[in-house]
């Protein structure tokens, strides 16, 4: 099978960008399908100009041009200009490189995940070559420009007016999809609920699943007198940093301590402490996910945003730890309440509680974190892959359908198959 795979960033030594949990999975979703013989080819959104090819771990990987006013997750504080990139990312309607591979390496499918700077004409020129596409909700860049439905410190319920302007071709676009996969019922159905993906054939869920290599849990001694609480991730608003270190500073010192590992700057640091002066917190830096899951007893996700699927949720249960989450995203699918983590409502106030009871049944947090280390039909990345090879072999299946019809139909009289779109829908 021959796959040609693009994201917004794919990390390598090159370009070691590394923003959020898609383009750890990207890469790792990649070496999967080599290791089992597949051959893959990867297209990402360039970070400096000209960017050459890169090989890594045998994969060539190639950096698009971006055709716009700057970079992807690039740090612009200028509104006009910011809505100037979203219009033009919204209108493009080529994708050179896109065209040149796909003629070069004939994938067999087309996998997209995050399209900043890509934008949907991946999609159009690929299904245009006759090369199914496959894409994976990874987040709402389809509905929003900011790629997270999350603004003014809530979570949209709604799509505003803008974003419905700035993203318009973008869901016109999905009609160009062989099939779409979201990495949870929320994400999909978030979109789904909109009239998205109304002509796309296939239409499912496949979660994430740890993406750190495998290796053998490790239990924590029973500790009754204080519990280790852990966050690990990005130190944004959205993903509830403020409100833990509210919630902190509700709670007994003596009983709980808190390990926090991610990018932060010092002035950051000084501003979430000051949230709550007394707490026992300490901040790690960017840590290998070992060395923070040794050190943890219980991982907190206090996400306020519809987190499609937050891989910590993932990388928390093959480490054995129970994690307390809150009630937004994809972690309500996932997280069972009492027997393999907790779920809590995101307000300071609530979390706190939470906290608390958690902390006041040391025995109760050894018993989920056993559970979760003894499990031996826990989802991994291995049935991730198994996953979207099912869906190749179907989408290439379907594809040598249609040309075998095609044939027939050729051979019987006057072409009916377009010469532009070749796959039905």
């Amino acid at each position: 099978m021959k796959v040609l795979l693009t994201s917004t960033l794919y990390p390598t030594p090159q370009a070691p960008k590394i923003v959020g949990g898609a383009e750890i999975f990207a890469r790792r979703f990649a070496e999967g399908l080599v290791q089992r013989g597949d051959e893959v080819e990867v297209i990402r959104a360039a970070s400096t100009p000209h960017q050459a090819p890169e090989t890594c771990d045998g994969i060539n990987v190639y950096s698009a041009p971006v055709r716009n006013v700057y970079l992807p997750f690039t740090e612009q504080k200028n509104v006009a200009l910011r809505s100037i990139w979203h219009a033009v990312d919204d209108w493009q309607m080529q994708a050179p490189l896109i065209a040149e591979r796909i003629r070069a390496f004939k994938p067999d499918v087309l996998h997209s995940n995050n399209l900043s700077g890509l934008t949907t004409a991946v999609w159009r020129v690929a299904a245009q070559l006759g090369v199914p596409v496959l894409h994976t909700l990874h987040d709402y860049y389809l509905t929003c420009p900011r790629c997270s439905r999350f603004e003014n410190g809530r979570s949209c319920e709604h799509t505003c007016t803008s974003c419905g302007i700035l993203s318009f071709h973008r869901k016109r676009a999905t009609h160009w999809l062989s099939a779409v996969v979201g990495v949870s019922e929320r994400v999909l159905s978030i979109h789904t609920d909109m009239g998205m993906f109304s002509e796309t054939p296939i239409r499912t869920v496949i979660r994430n699943a740890s993406t750190e290599p495998p290796r053998e849990p490790y239990p924590r001694p029973v500790c009754t007198t204080e519990v280790t609480f852990g966050f690990i991730g990005r130190l944004t608003e959205e993903k509830g940093i403020d409100n833990l270190m509210q919630a902190l500073a509700q709670l007994p010192r003596d009983r709980i301590r808190m390990m926090i590992a991610g990018r932060v700057s010092e002035e950051e640091q000084r501003r979430l402490r000051a949230l709550a002066p007394d707490a026992r917190i300490e901040f790690m830096g960017f840590v290998a996910p070992d060395d923070f899951y040794k050190q943890v007893d219980v991982v907190v996700a206090p996400s306020i945003w519809h987190d499609p699927g937050p891989l910590v949720v993932a990388d928390a249960k093959a480490a054995g730890r129970p994690l307390l989450g809150t009630r937004f995203g994809g972690m309500p699918e996932v997280i069972e309440h009492g027997v393999t983590g907790w779920l809590t409502e995101a307000d300071p106030q609530s979390l706190a509680r939470s906290m608390l009871a958690v902390a006041a049944d040391p025995h109760k947090i050894d018993e989920i974190s056993r559970r979760l280390i003894a499990d031996t039909n826990k989802w991994i990345f291995s049935d991730v892959l198994s996953s979207y090879k099912n869906l190749y072999e179907q989408l290439r299946e379907q594809r040598m359908s249609h040309v075998r019809a095609a044939t027939a139909e050729a051979s019987q009289g006057p072409s009916i198959v377009g010469k532009e779109r070749l796959i039905p829908r």
